[in-house]
């Protein structure tokens, strides 16, 4: 047992270096990673998937690397060099990247691809982690990262269950009755993301409210609708999809 903890110590010593060997297995190590968490978001058909996460593991650690080696290099020449430049630099470009996987969509205002945006950027801070041989530290938050995919993503889906959401649309026969309107969704239904448009029939008296509501598990989405069609002052009232 002593030999093969000594055998570890010595392993972990060697990949702390850094030279063309470590090099390599830094790189191979990222992909790796990136690939472990990118599999969920491919296998979910997400637009960041596989590859994506693989790329940005990788890239990550190349310019950790890089930033290694070019502060090894300004010391030998006497100057001063912040090895952390090169990953900030990374972590800001990422922020990019994970803002196209974000998605607004039309109609309902629903924001999507969070969650992927997020992966990209905790991907990008395991490739930086590997490049600068914090291996325990990196594999870590592989794990966890993984586990938010999956076993967290599925606590959520039993939390909201309980709770459905649904944008609905419902035009009052009076302006004045916007405010009483906009308080009960507000109050009744737990209405978010209220807002007032113009009426959808076209009718010159008449005025529409967009909401965001929640309905409990046991209510059939038609079942609101009927009775938010029975509400004072609302002409009709349908779902927005």
């Amino acid at each position: 047992m002593a030999i093969v903890w000594e055998w570890i110590c010595n392993a972990r010593a060697y990949l702390g270096e850094v030279n063309t060997v470590t090099m390599i297995i830094r790189i191979g190590l990222a992909a790796l990673a990136g690939a472990l968490v990118g599999l969920e978001r491919e296998l979910h058909g997400r637009a960041a998937g596989l590859r994506t996460h693989m790329l940005v593991s990788l890239g990550a650690t190349l310019s950790a690397l890089i930033g290694v080696l070019l502060s090894v290099e300004m010391a030998k020449l006497g100057i001063n060099s912040d090895v952390q430049r090169t990953g900030a630099q990374v972590m800001s470009g990422v922020g990019f990247l994970g803002a196209g996987t974000i998605l607004v969509k039309k109609g309902n205002s629903r924001i999507s691809g969070l969650t992927t945006a997020a992966g990209l950027w905790a991907t990008a801070a395991i490739g930086l982690a590997m490049g600068y041989g914090l291996y325990e530290a990196a594999f870590t938050a592989v794990i966890v990262v993984v586990l938010a995919y999956t076993m967290i993503g599925r606590l959520e889906f039993f939390m909201n269950r309980k709770r459905q959401r649904i944008f609905v649309y419902l035009e009052l026969d009076d302006v004045h009755s916007v405010t009483q309107m906009s308080e009960k969704l507000a109050n009744d239904y737990s209405g978010i993301e209220i807002q007032v448009t113009p009426p959808r029939s076209g009718c010159a008296p008449h005025v529409g409210i967009e909401a965001l509501i929640r309905i409990p598990h046991k209510v059939s989405v038609e079942e609101k609708i009927r009775r938010l069609n029975k509400l004072d002052h609302v002409v009709f009232a349908l779902q927005i999809t």
